[in-house]
């Protein structure tokens, strides 16, 4: 196996991940015990020591735990790539078939059902012990399992099909096949967008229409009033996983439908949830969901351009472990090593979608009580035990939302 000057660069490039991420979990640590034995003055009317020292608890152990997720999926890349664990896989898969578009969607879907079953153990700790322990995990051995069979279902039914018509696509369109691919999944992601709150989403949960008359007049008339037109108001049985609350606005076009988690509703009164409703629209008026969209579509087109270059060089693959040259190989590759080149732009995303987080809440500022807006955040920040004093740095590569003190300073001075 050849290594070369861009395997250099790549493992100076997952040492700088690590290194960054683990220094931000330190900065995030001392954050949050830094402020232990005091609840910030604009929550302490609102949230007691108790809860936020609970909140800072939590906080602390998911911290823990991704310490070893960082270095543990390190360790994993490095095994997959440089340690030929990709290599070995393509050659099982070659020695099955001599058709190259069935052995590229073999490798592919064989390394994502390994990727599962390492990501598990995580998954089971982080559901049924982490989450046990501070009272948000409604998820039964039986609910994990279906969830499980209907993604892979799923996977068969939609991503089988879509991974078959990608690698066709990249065999057969020539030296501008990604131009063919981008189209193909512009289109598809689209498709989604439409199919998505109709008819994937109740595979996994149940939706009923709002039957609170009360809160449904106060919500009809905010929809006449900024003018948004839905499939309708929904209620997501998201107790059945989690008690952590929740609402978001999906679907495009006529689909288009508004949900609220059921335990988001059981927490709140009827102000409160027309604030967050009003949120939500804010983000419908700004367009940033179209705004999102387009940004996705652009990136995704230079990303494939960029693998466009890549897959025909030689030491993109041999730099990274891989003897033998591929279109699925190549996809593969890009895939997995993406994250760690791209990682330092993360904080330009974040503050993007920041900036829209403000402009919704401003909307909502408008077009309701500011104060049943906090009310309703500081609730949020409350009952999913999050954190009240986050690290700076350490929000700007993880977190899309402002924090819970800057934005609610925001919104006060919205008023």
């Amino acid at each position: 196996m050849t290594f070369n000057l861009f395997t250099l660069l790549f493992l100076m490039a997952i040492l700088s991940y690590v290194v960054v991420l683990l220094w931000l979990n330190t900065r995030q640590t001392k954050a949050v015990l830094d402020s232990f034995d005091k609840v910030p003055d604009e929550f302490s009317e609102k949230i007691t020591l108790e809860q936020h020292q609970t909140a800072a608890d939590y906080t602390q152990k998911k911290l823990i735990l991704n310490y070893f997720e960082i270095v543990f999926s390190a360790v994993v890349l490095l095994v997959w790539t440089l340690g030929g664990g990709l290599d070995w896989l393509d050659g099982f898969w070659h020695t099955l078939t001599n058709n190259i578009l069935l052995v590229g969607v073999g490798f592919i879907i064989s390394l994502m059902l390994i990727g599962a079953l390492i990501d598990l153990p995580f998954s089971l700790y982080r559901t049924f012990v982490l989450e046990e322990k501070f009272g948000f995990n409604k998820t039964t051995i039986s609910t994990l399992i279906s969830d499980m069979l209907k993604g892979f279902a799923l996977m068969l039914v939609i991503g089988l099909p879509l991974l078959y018509a990608v690698l066709y696509l990249m065999n057969e369109m020539g030296e501008y096949w990604w131009v063919f691919v981008w189209l193909m999944l512009t289109g598809f992601s689209l498709l989604m967008l439409w199919i998505y709150p109709s008819f994937i989403a109740p595979i996994f949960n149940k939706f009923k229409p709002l039957d609170n008359p009360t809160l449904k007049t106060k919500i009809d008339h905010l929809l006449k009033r900024t003018g948004f037109k839905s499939d309708g108001v929904f209620v997501m049985d998201g107790s059945k996983r989690s008690s952590h609350g929740n609402a978001y606005f999906t679907g495009i076009g006529k689909s288009k439908r508004i949900v609220f988690f059921d335990t988001l509703l059981k927490g709140m009164n009827d102000e409160e949830v027309e604030a967050i409703l009003a949120h939500e629209l804010g983000h419908f008026h700004h367009q940033h969901i179209r705004k999102q969209m387009i940004i996705s579509f652009a990136t995704s087109l230079i990303g494939l351009a960029l693998l466009g270059y890549l897959i025909t060089q030689a030491w993109f693959f041999h730099g990274l472990g891989m003897s033998q040259i591929s279109n699925h190989a190549a996809l593969v590759l890009f895939s997995l090593t993406l994250p760690v080149f791209s990682f330092f732009i993360e904080p330009i995303s974040h503050a993007l979608s920041r900036k829209h987080e403000f402009e919704a809440d401003a909307f909502a500022a408008k077009h309701t009580n500011a104060d049943d807006l906090v009310s309703s955040l500081v609730k949020l920040y409350r009952d999913n035990a999050a954190t009240l004093t986050p690290d700076r740095l350490y929000s700007a590569f993880h977190d899309s939302h402002p924090s819970a003190s800057i934005r609610i300073k925001h919104l006060r001075g919205k008023q």
